[in-house]
């Protein structure tokens, strides 16, 4: 008989293990938290490597744009977020597998990132823009577009896209992440580095002594979108009411105001479009 009631204790033992390993958010894949419908946390990936809109604050917990609004529509939702640092190129793999329900991550929305995942309407657009070494003489986007140059451009980012498929004359050199690219330029191994506005503006103003910003709107607006898994119906719906009742209630005024006030003024003397106008959407 004890040798019974210990067998018995023992397979218990296991069984209460076994389910509270699977009965937790850490037991479970992040893709069966945030099934449709469902009350566990949405898993939400992004790569916290572009401030202001996706950082770490001093404690070093998530911050910035694209953290404050996706923690507002979990209080739309009422989901509980969860954000995981995430490499770029890790994002939209992290959807297909299931690592992840949500990428934001100012991701522009292309016609081949679409074959993969599904996007919400745009949040935000962005225009392209170059950071040129002082001493090239770059003033155009032409002046790139020759042979001899050099041009930066991170990994996967639609300036990457961009350069390869226009400027075919100019070597291209794709490296892992922003700060890589600006150094190339700002040390002369690199002729001009081709991003986003707002960045370009700002590793200008860091480095105002050895490059130079071109503000040349030479393609349309790009807009940025949520990403979700493909087929994931139920989710987009929601985000993209969500994103409707987030303007009417003037959250992108509260964004700006908290993060980019001065790059707002800027790009009003510029006559840059502003991130959050609708005009160019």
């Amino acid at each position: 008989m004890k040798k019974i009631m210990s067998l018995l204790l023992a397979v218990l033992l296991v069984w209460n293990m076994t389910g509270c390993a699977n009965g937790n958010g850490e037991g479970n894949q992040a893709g069966e938290a945030g099934t449709e419908g469902g009350t566990e946390p949405l898993v939400v990936a992004m790569e916290l490597a572009y401030p202001p809109f996706e950082m770490r604050d001093e404690a070093g917990d998530p911050s910035g744009v694209s953290v404050d609004l996706i923690r507002a529509f979990g209080e739309y939702a009422g989901r509980e977020i969860r954000i995981e640092n995430t490499a770029w190129d890790g994002l939209i793999p992290a959807l297909q597998t299931g690592a992840a329900d949500i990428v934001i991550s100012s991701m522009t929305v292309t016609e081949e990132r679409k074959e993969l995942i599904d996007f919400s309407k745009p949040y935000a657009n962005a225009l392209l823009a170059i950071l040129a070494n002082a001493d090239s003489g770059i003033t155009s986007i032409d002046d790139l577009n020759q042979e001899g140059k050099t041009i930066a451009v991170k990994s996967g980012s639609t300036g990457h896209m961009y350069a390869e498929k226009n400027l075919t004359k100019a070597e291209v050199l794709a490296m892992p992440d922003e700060s890589a690219c600006v150094t190339e330029v700002a040390q002369g191994r690199a002729d001009g580095f081709i991003y986003d506005q707002l960045t370009i503006y700002r590793n200008w103003q860091n480095n105002p002594d050895t490059t130079s910003a071109v503000f040349i709107p030479f393609q349309d607006p790009e807009h940025w979108g949520i990403a979700v898994r493909k087929g994931n119906q139920e989710l987009l719906d929601q985000l993209n009411a969500f994103l409707d009742q987030y303007e009417e209630n003037g959250g992108y005024e509260e964004l700006t105001e908290k993060y980019l006030s001065e790059e707002r003024k800027a790009f009003e003397e510029l006559e840059f479009q502003w991130f959050f106008d609708k005009a160019g959407q």
